[in-house]
């Protein structure tokens, strides 16, 4: 996992958020293109041109972009916004402030304090941005927004990088022309995108969560620290999200993860210490019995709203009072949920799993320390009964190392089918 580093000793206070913070989530499809790219004709209004300076702010050590999360100070046309983007399975969820002060708002701190500890937030990247592009519409509706990006990388006024991206953003949520557009726009000469944000771009960072899994061959300890490190990274990507409560995916990622953890450890606990795996185990049932109850009530929220909107106005007066009872047992879940967040179990839970994904030693590993071990004392022993006795305990450790290696890709196998969807 990247920079699984230790949560502050002194979490803050429950996340209080202001309504003149907007959420919104980013549905969209970047793709690459070259410079003799240019737009083909869609039908559809042109887009003003636009010019977007982003001043982005993360640790010395890119904590915050190697988790997919994305910080910026926003100028444009004198209007200042302060932006957070957090990962929400294939999209992310954009959070803006408009502020003028020039430090992160303290709301913003306090929703990444797992990722950030007690580490600064410092300046690491400014980019400008100009920005130009079409209103797509299809029977006069608006559909997606398609534009065009030329971004120049600044530092001390001078410009080290440049290049172009092209990206589809859904405007109305209901509609799925975006494939067909992609299509148009492929043939017209993009090609794929590596996924990376333009800050992971313009840094020469690797996309986040792009860690391979270990080939075939490797030691089995090595395809248990893939696993755990993937779900631990995609928890932790999604606790922010969850703490600010204003997209349900957020939350039930976290959830998910959570189970992913459990089943990983479940599969490997013939690898593991089972005190130890066991213990943390426990403690994963007791986060995801946490979170259940805002889950549930999401899940509820979701279909009686869906419900709502297909009945005319005279039969939605009821149900909407019904919808108004379960938002205020979800506000008072939530005050719960971010009160067990910043307590010292669920820091300490969290601060183990870090630890597993460098530290975590099974039997596997036992094994192979008890042969050595045998032989070594083999070295200094001259007695044939001894080694006898020696070679059968070095034959009972190959065994043990040859079960686990048999058994390992088949629980892998399944493990990554489970986690797939969750991985995204």
């Amino acid at each position: 996992m990247a920079h699984a580093n230790k949560p502050p000793s002194k979490p803050p206070d429950p996340v209080t958020v202001s309504q003149a913070v907007k959420s919104t989530v980013e549905c969209e499809i970047k793709l690459a293109v070259d410079d003799h790219f240019r737009l083909p004709s869609l039908p559809g209004v042109p887009l003003p041109r636009r010019l977007l300076t982003s001043t982005y702010y993360d640790t010395s050590q890119y904590d915050l972009a190697h988790a997919g999360i994305t910080l910026r100070h926003r100028v444009e046309r004198g209007k200042q916004a302060w932006q957070l983007k957090l990962p929400l399975m294939k999209d992310r969820q954009e959070i803006e402030m408009l502020d003028r002060q020039s430090i992160p708002p303290r709301t913003f701190r306090d929703l990444l304090f797992l990722h950030l500890g007690q580490r600064q937030l410092i300046p690491v990247a400014t980019l400008r941005v100009w920005r130009a592009g079409i209103r797509v519409h299809m029977d006069n509706v608006p559909v997606a927004d398609v534009t065009l990006d030329h971004v120049s990388v600044v530092k001390n006024g001078a410009v080290l990088q440049r290049f172009r991206e092209l990206e589809i953003e859904q405007v109305d949520g209901k509609d799925s022309t975006l494939p067909d557009l992609e299509k148009q726009l492929r043939q017209a000469g993009a090609k794929d995108h590596d996924g990376r944000p333009k800050l992971v771009r313009a840094l020469s960072l690797v996309a986040p969560s792009s860690e391979p899994q270990p080939a075939s061959d490797a030691p089995v300890v090595d395809h248990v620290k893939w696993a755990l490190a993937r779900h631990v990274r995609w928890l932790i990507a999604h606790d922010p999200g969850a703490r600010l409560g204003r997209e349900p995916e957020s939350l039930h990622q976290m959830r998910v993860a959570t189970r992913q953890l459990r089943a990983v450890l479940r599969a490997t606990r013939p690898l593991l210490v089972p005190e130890w795996a066991d213990s943390l185990r426990d403690e994963l049932r007791w986060l995801g019995q946490l979170l259940g109850p805002a889950r549930d009530l999401d899940v509820q929220l979701a279909y009686f709203r869906e419900e709502s909107a297909a009945l005319d106005a005279r039969d939605r007066r009821p149900l909407t009072e019904f919808i108004a009872h379960l938002e205020a047992q979800r506000n008072n879940v939530q005050e719960v949920l971010l009160n067990e967040l910043k307590n010292e179990r669920y820091l300490d839970l969290i601060r183990r799993k870090a630890r597993a994904v460098q530290d975590v030693l099974g039997r596997h590993q036992d094994a192979i320390q008890a042969e050595a071990h045998i032989r070594a004392f083999l070295k200094k022993s001259t007695s044939a009964r001894a080694a006898f006795v020696a070679g059968r305990m070095v034959e009972r450790q190959r065994q043990r190392r040859e079960r686990a290696r048999k058994n390992m890709p088949r629980l892998l196998r399944g493990l990554v089918k489970r986690g797939e969807k969750a991985w995204g």
